[in-house]
């Protein structure tokens, strides 16, 4: 004898909303790591290597320092500059902005010592302090 039940029983329902936030979840998570693996937007330089390279955080300015037929070349973000063209171009944007700007600075292993040293004068001259030497990890 089948008994009956006072209530009757619903069927199944399957929730969308925590389906979506989960989806929305890992949608943010791989844009995010997407974008945490683009870190130098400057030109191709060949650059020295280190035992443990300091990963930079994103940037606002990235300064290339490449050695094309012989002789040291500027790039600020892919524009190619001379040394008094920087330094003008650093003291404006600092002057623009009310956050500090941060360079990471590529510069090809080639680069002269003294030449490095020019060009970091030139960015402390603008008044930036926030200076990253990028390289390559050891393999």
């Amino acid at each position: 004898m089948k008994l009956r039940h006072r209530y009757r029983r619903k069927p199944a329902r399957i929730e969308m909303m925590p389906l979506i936030d989960i989806v929305f979840l890992l949608l943010v998570f791989f844009i995010y790591a997407m974008l945490s693996m683009a870190v130098h937007k400057g030109m191709k330089v060949d650059l020295p290597e280190s035992a443990q390279p300091n990963p930079s955080p994103e940037s606002r300015l990235s300064l290339s320092l490449a050695v094309e037929q012989g002789r040291t070349v500027l790039y600020l973000n892919r524009e190619r500059l001379s040394l008094e063209q920087l330094g003008a171009r650093l003291a404006r944007r600092d002057d623009e902005e009310e956050v500090k700007p941060e360079v990471l600075l590529f510069a090809d292993k080639a680069v002269s010592y003294q030449e490095l040293y020019t060009v970091l004068d030139t960015i402390s001259g603008a008044g930036i302090t926030a200076i990253s030497l990028q390289a390559e990890p050891r393999r």
